[in-house]
């Protein structure tokens, strides 16, 4: 006679790892507190919260393990949870990173299709460059100026040490944008300045009007500071906000700086609105454009790009190429004097040109 079975002669064999259920459902994490991130630091982010409040304060967190793939940078918004006091020797967890509005990015090369997020959530984005020592280069800004463009950010132009050589030579190449330009140069002993004295003894005295002109154009917008080590990048950041980033000078047979911020950091700067950010990152020696659409480096061009209507389907853009309408707008002056330049700059960047290194961040 065939037995009848039923439910409860069933046995489950318990699972060793635990009889939770396994599920993709993240906690929503509605208690989080937003926080602002300033530095990054070795696996832990430091963020402010409260911002601009009698609460504010500074919380250590340390990234959820959901999160391990996705890269959190200075000026990201974020949620934060556990022991969000911002007392010594405490420890919240990041949990989420909010929209962002703006992305800074760049790839190693203009071969490599892997992204390096820089900064997020700039209005701003302050191209900084020296007269001299080590000397100006127009690779370095242009490249800078698309990825700007790219990402929705408004570029400024800084030239530093014009004391030691008068910019207006390399400045040529961009009068005639719609681009603001500032000029800085060390005090005279027997003029007022701004110190910019840091952490390891080095000082500069700043004339204090270009100072003055930053202080106005990053009020109340938060600003990241990219450029070559050397060039005056900390010692800018240390005048506009009274900090201590080590500042360093430039190898006499190189011609290049050292590196000294280590650290993309966030700073407040010193008797501005609230929300004035300025993020100061470390020299960076390569801003590859391989994640920038070819229109969007064109466009990055404003005194050439109106040319391109008049190109042909599919033009490359290249020197020599059929029927391209760049060299004509070129030879007949509408993109002034510097035109021949810029033109030969946004070949190089399109991969239209044989010579040139294309992989450097100043590579003309």
């Amino acid at each position: 006679m065939a037995r009848e079975w039923d439910e409860s002669d069933v046995r489950i064999r318990p699972n060793k790892k635990g009889s939770r259920p396994r599920t993709k459902d993240r906690p929503a994490h509605e208690d989080a507190v937003i926080g602002r991130v300033v530095t990054v630091d070795r696996g832990r982010y430091t963020a402010v919260v409260g911002e601009g409040t009698d609460n504010e304060r500074v919380v250590v967190a340390a990234r959820a393990r959901e999160l391990r793939r996705s890269p959190v940078v200075p000026g990201d918004f974020v949620a934060l949870v556990g022991d969000t006091s911002g007392r010594p020797d405490t420890l919240a967890r990041l949990v989420r990173i909010e929209e962002r509005r703006t992305l800074l990015r760049r790839s190693a090369d203009d071969t490599d299709p892997v992204e390096r997020v820089v900064v997020a959530n700039a209005d701003q984005l302050v191209i900084v460059v020296a007269a001299a020592n080590p000397e100006p280069r127009t690779g370095f800004v242009d490249r800078a100026l698309v990825a700007a463009y790219d990402a929705g950010i408004h570029p400024v132009l800084c030239v530093t040490k014009a004391d030691v050589r008068d910019p207006e030579p390399f400045l040529e190449n961009y009068r005639h944008l719609d681009l603001e330009i500032v000029v800085s140069r060390t005090a005279s002993q027997d003029a007022s300045g701004i110190d910019a004295r840091s952490a390891d003894g080095l000082s500069a005295r700043l004339e204090g009007s270009p100072i003055a002109e930053l202080h106005r154009l990053l009020a109340g917008k938060v600003s990241v500071v990219i450029g070559h080590s050397g060039v005056g990048k900390s010692t800018l950041v240390n005048a506009l906000t009274g900090a201590q980033r080590a500042t360093g000078g430039v190898n006499a047979v190189t011609g290049r700086g050292r590196h000294t911020s280590s650290s993309t950091l966030a700073l407040r700067v010193d008797n501005a609105p609230g929300g004035t950010w300025i993020i100061d990152t470390p020299g960076i020696r390569s801003f590859g454009l391989a994640l920038v659409e070819p229109d969007n480096i064109l466009e990055a061009f404003p005194d050439l790009a109106p040319a391109s209507a008049n190109c042909p389907r599919g033009c490359t853009h290249g020197a020599g190429a059929p029927g391209c309408a760049l060299d004509g707008w070129v030879a007949a002056g509408s993109a002034g004097p510097a035109g021949p330049a810029r033109l030969a700059s946004l070949r190089r960047l399109l991969g239209a040109e044989d010579h040139g290194d294309t992989k450097e961040l100043g590579s003309v």
